[in-house]
């Protein structure tokens, strides 16, 4: 009897050992890692369409940049062609019938054309030079070449344009533009020329033009 108690208890504490051992085993024993988590990329649409509004302000601001500085540029350009019309319409010369000296139709045009701009710029001084063709005395033709330039000079006045802006000179025949002894050369040379001889750097356009 003793005998199966010691055998009883001899294989209890085996089982013991046993599931102590597997007990302490199993606490040792380390556990898995966790299993990584799959990364997601997530579009932020949001800062997509706030990143391209940027960009299309930007490029918006620049293309309006570029309209301006087209704009001022073509204004320029403009204005730097206007300004030489009418520099060209002050000194554009006149022309007279064989031994006259009053205004023709088509000269008195081109004298109408000079008054916005003179009377835009009050600083102009002119000198009205009066020519004549070859043909008769330099006595005579430096007297016609006068009353041709009192002439225009008249003309201005009585429209306005103060006579003390200008002064007239008569060179008869001795500048002539050509020297063929015709008809064509001569109305070349029957004519009243225009110089600036003050106000002329910094020309104002009309306001009509401007």
């Amino acid at each position: 009897m003793a005998s199966l108690v010691r055998s009883f208890a001899s294989t209890r504490s085996a089982v013991l050992f046993v599931v102590a051992a597997a007990s302490l085993a199993a606490c040792h024993k380390k556990k898995p890692a966790p299993a990584p988590t799959p990364t997601t990329t997530t579009f932020n649409e949001d800062s997509a369409r706030r990143a391209q509004a940027y960009a299309d302000s930007v490029r918006r601001a620049q293309e309006r940049a570029r309209f301006v500085a087209d704009s001022i540029d073509r204004a320029n350009r403009d204005r730097a062609s206007r300004l030489a019309a009418a520099r060209t319409a002050l000194t554009a010369p006149i022309f007279f019938d064989y031994d006259m000296a009053e205004i023709r139709d088509d000269a008195r045009a081109t004298l109408e054309s000079k008054l916005p701009i003179l009377t835009a710029n009050p600083d102009i001084r002119l000198r009205i030079a009066g020519h004549t063709d070859s043909r008769g005395s330099d006595e005579y033709n430096l007297a016609l070449g006068s009353r041709r330039a009192a002439s225009v000079k008249a003309f201005l006045s009585e429209r306005g344009v103060d006579g003390s802006r200008m002064e007239i000179v008569s060179f008869g025949k001795e500048r002539p533009t050509c020297t063929e002894e015709e008809e064509s050369c001569w109305s070349r040379n029957r004519r009243a020329e225009f110089e600036l001889t003050a106000g002329g750097q910094n020309l104002t356009l009309p306001n009509s033009d401007r």
